[in-house]
């Protein structure tokens, strides 16, 4: 049991001998989740607001927190004391981290995780690279997000489906067919590949500007392909094989997988039961030639489902793969790693499906995140401004290579280190902040080996290996744990036995961020007691209590970096 559903459980027993016969009281569990850290250390380890009381009490919360902290018994566990009507906690040190490590030492790699899925099935929609396009840097936060929360819900217990929902239908498939019939050559693209079709879609829009009718042209060639028109197929499909081999290399590179590939025209064959389900519940009404779902009472616009020409749209589409998800894999959630620009697509598609009377439809999620620029830049593909995510992580290596040259010229496997280095400080960077904001990536922040970064992370990891390397003699020693109640160890201890905590609050919360928080701060952690404990030197038993919790921050590092898709290595 760790420290938190410890101390929830011990409140709850305190309010019941206290208060026996009143009614409302929060359960254990609930108090779990009301119970905080303080902001100031000095005011304790943890504090319970004893605010939610008031009302089931009819007492104010000072003197509610006053009368529990008097009928508190558990000093073996943690001191009390009321503060402005909270009730805050002092862990006993020597027995806090005699549980602490217990905990950990029994759980091993494992620490943290759990079978609270057990049972249940999230699929996550993640990456969706669209087809004659390279994968360029704005896809890096979907795929990243998405890989890093199917690792996380692996890590508790969840069957996963990750799907990579290829962008593979839609009228821009029809004007690359256009440009390529205009001004590109197939020994051109077998020549430069994906390269040479970036630029064909470029030109057409800039010839767009100029000549309007080069859109019509661009749908034809889409309502070809929905028709099934051999030449726009064959060129179409040839487009996709060069785009998947593009992509592999950078999956292969991040170590990103999928359990499914079904794109947009996976769902073509898929979308008419959808569209005569719609007809036949009522919900398809006509509206300036178009068939729309009218979400008016909603504060939605329509969400349109067939455009005037009868050609279909990603809404249509998506309802087509929503069913089928449910349809194929049970999913308890089905999570979207999209822009928030899509929010309002995300809601309509949820709303319809709601309206078609499926109750699952409450249990798709859109996971939002924010743009990316770089060095200060805004990205734009039609403008031709991007920059490519393969070349990007082959520039992060190399000047990882540099940093590592300089800082360790000694150091064996340089090129391997400096693969390990440098995609983890992209994949860092990413995976940083709130999912939410948007992300400046600059290279001076995501290799800084001293700040908050993925370097300065995968550092400590190294650190902790190298002590353990030297600590060969200490393994057979008995740790005395009270050797671990100083400030720096209790400050690491405290960190790591919340660590559960925050693979389950990032699980329900769809944030990553949380972890790659949480290992900085038990890397900084750790660095600080490293720098103030000579942790093999003094008695051998407190010597062997230190070398374990060296071990312990070592592998909750590297669980946590395992989390957000980064590796970890034993020397840097």
């Amino acid at each position: 049991m760790d420290t938190i559903t410890r101390l929830a459980a011990l409140i709850a027993e305190c309010m019941k001998s206290r208060w026996p016969e009143a009614e409302g009281l929060p359960s254990a569990e609930e108090l779990r989740g009301l119970l905080a850290v303080p902001p100031d250390p000095a005011l304790g380890d943890y504090a319970f607001p004893c605010f939610r009381l008031a009302k089931s009490l009819r007492m104010a919360p000072p003197k509610i927190a006053e009368e529990l902290c008097a009928a508190w018994t558990q000093e073996s566990t943690a001191s009390v004391r009321p503060v402005n009507g909270y009730m805050n906690f002092f862990l006993n040190r020597a027995n806090f981290a005699a549980e602490t490590m217990a905990a950990l030492l029994a759980a091993g790699d494992r620490y943290g995780a759990s079978d609270l899925g057990a049972g249940k099935t999230i699929c996550l929609d993640y990456s969706s690279i669209n087809i004659a396009k390279r994968f360029h840097i704005g896809h890096l936060s979907t795929t990243m997000i998405g890989h890093s929360l199917k690792r996380i819900y692996d890590f508790l217990g969840y069957t996963t489906v990750g799907i990579n929902h290829l962008g593979d239908w839609g009228t821009q498939f029809g004007k690359m067919i256009c440009a390529y019939k205009k001004w590109g050559s197939r020994e051109d693209v077998e020549a430069r590949g994906i390269d040479a079709m970036t630029e064909l879609y470029v030109r057409f829009h800039k010839e767009a500007e100029e000549n309007p009718a080069l859109e019509d042209e661009g749908r034809a060639w889409f309502k070809k392909i929905e028709d099934g028109d051999p030449e726009a197929m064959e060129i179409f499909t040839w487009f996709k094989d060069v785009t998947l081999r593009d992509a592999a290399k950078v999956y292969d590179t991040l170590g990103v997988t999928f359990d499914s590939y079904a794109g947009e025209s996976f769902y073509i064959d898929k979308m008419e039961p959808v569209i005569q389900e719609l007809r036949d519940k009522g919900l398809l009404v006509q509206s300036q030639g178009a068939w729309v779902v009218d979400l008016e009472e909603d504060h939605m616009p329509p969400c349109l489902i067939i455009k005037s020409d009868g050609a279909t749209i990603y809404a249509t589409r998506d309802l087509a793969a929503a069913i089928y998800r449910q349809n194929t894999y049970h999913f308890d959630k089905c999570l979207y790693v999209v822009a928030y620009q899509q929010d309002l697509h995300f809601r309509q598609i949820f709303r319809v499906l709601e309206k078609m009377g499926y109750p699952w439809a409450k249990d798709c999620v859109h996971v939002a995140f924010g743009m990316i620029s770089f060095e200060g830049e805004a990205l734009s593909t039609r403008k031709g401004n991007v920059v490519h995510l393969e070349d990007l992580l082959d520039q992060a290596v190399v000047k990882a290579r540099e940093i590592i040259e300089e800082k360790s010229p000694n150091l064996e496997n340089k090129d391997e280190v400096a693969r390990q280095v440098g995609i983890g400080a992209v994949v860092y960077t990413d995976l940083s902040a709130n999912r939410i904001k948007d992300i400046d990536f600059r290279w001076d922040r995501a290799l800084n080996f001293d700040g908050e970064s993925g370097p300065y992370v995968q550092y400590t990891h190294a650190r902790c290996c190298s002590v353990l390397r030297k600590a060969g003699s200490l393994a057979d020693v008995t740790p005395d744990w009270s050797a671990l109640t100083d400030d720096e160890a209790q400050a690491l201890l405290r960190l790591l036995s919340r660590f559960p905590e925050v693979i389950r609050e990032a699980a329900e919360k769809y944030e990553p961020s949380m972890i790659t928080r949480a290992v900085t701060d038990i890397a900084q952690a750790f660095n600080k007691y490293y720098y103030e404990h000579r942790i093999l030197d003094g008695e051998p038993a407190g010597a062997a209590a230190r070398v374990a919790l060296t071990d312990a921050a070592r592998s909750v590092i590297r669980t946590g970096l395992y989390l957000i898709g980064i590796e970890a290595p034993e020397r840097m």
